[in-house]
């Protein structure tokens, strides 16, 4: 029988880490889009011997199943998941939230459950409330695209990222350990184990913001009238994160509502200085306020 094997180190510091081994041959992927359709690909291409896919899309479907990203379909998420050694959601963080409740009862004896929504707190929750504070861990790339569907996806996207896997306390360790195993040896990632309530704080900053000021912009160009051949590489640039499905980022953004409207209002300040200092002409100031950002984005790069 074949088994895909992994050694990963367990939550703690440094010091406190030891190996553990990781080990399934089944893996069930609920949601065949961008970020699930990449997950099940690369399952394939690292070797894992059976990737079981389920979407109500069609199109998406047949997509990942001629691409080789699946093994087989499974006609429901049910059964997909009841087939499954470590099952993965990779859906809106509503439908998330659905589907832990529904899928709790069809788990197998020792199979574990994820999830790759943007939004951690209410996710790590539920699990605990559907009885699966031993089996559940929350994971969350820090990368993908902002197209949707399987035609956005590809074996490699998500390879190499870092990503956030969020235990539902000490009775998840182990299952955090685990799943964090499975992106260590499959997707070639770097895990970061974090609290989930921190990470939703964190990631207003780093993504829910910046995906909020690329709508708010990109209605602002819209409402003007321009023509495309208008914007240079800036405006496109700028804007691109608006290029989302809207639908999924209603969701993160009521999900995650509290932490979004701290960050939107410390933008929002910001965003009043600068023209403060715009109408005021003061170029010294506006200096002082435009050189600490650039050397800010500077170093984000390599």
């Amino acid at each position: 029988m074949a088994h895909r094997v992994g050694t990963i180190p367990p939550v703690g510091s440094n010091d406190e880490r030891s190996a553990i081994q990781f080990t399934f041959e089944t893996l069930a992927v609920i949601g065949l889009g961008a970020i699930g359709g990449s997950v099940a690909w690369r399952a394939r291409t690292a070797g894992v011997p059976r990737v079981v896919g389920f979407t109500p899309d069609p199109g998406d479907a047949g997509a990942a199943l001629r691409a080789g990203a699946v093994t087989a379909l499974a006609p429901t998420a049910e059964a997909a998941a009841g087939a499954a050694d470590l099952v993965l959601l990779a859906v809106p963080p509503r439908a998330t939230l659905l589907l832990i409740d529904r899928l709790a009862p069809s788990l197998r004896a020792g199979a574990l459950l994820s999830d790759v929504a943007s939004v951690k707190g209410a996710v790590v929750a539920r699990a605990c409330g559907a009885g699966l504070a031993s089996s559940f861990a929350g994971a969350h790339p820090l990368a993908g695209t902002h197209g949707s569907g399987f035609g956005h996806a590809a074996p490699d996207l998500l390879r190499g990222c870092v990503v956030y896997i969020c235990p539902t306390g000490a009775a998840g360790d182990d299952a955090a350990r685990r799943v964090a195993g499975f992106w260590t040896t499959v997707m070639e990632a770097t895990p970061v184990h974090v609290d989930a309530v921190e990470h939703d704080r964190q990631l207003a900053w780093t993504s829910h913001l910046p995906q909020a000021v690329a709508y708010a912009l990109a209605r602002a160009l819209a409402e003007r009238g321009h023509p495309p051949s208008a914007f240079g590489t800036g405006a496109r640039d700028t804007t691109r994160l608006a290029a989302s499905n809207p639908e999924l980022w209603i969701e993160i953004f009521l999900q995650n509502r509290r932490a979004v409207l701290d960050a939107l209002d410390d933008a929002d300040a910001r965003m009043r200085q600068l023209r403060d200092l715009v109408e005021q002409g003061d170029e010294g100031r506006l200096r002082e306020f435009l050189a600490p950002a650039a050397v800010f984005r500077r170093s984000l790069d390599p």
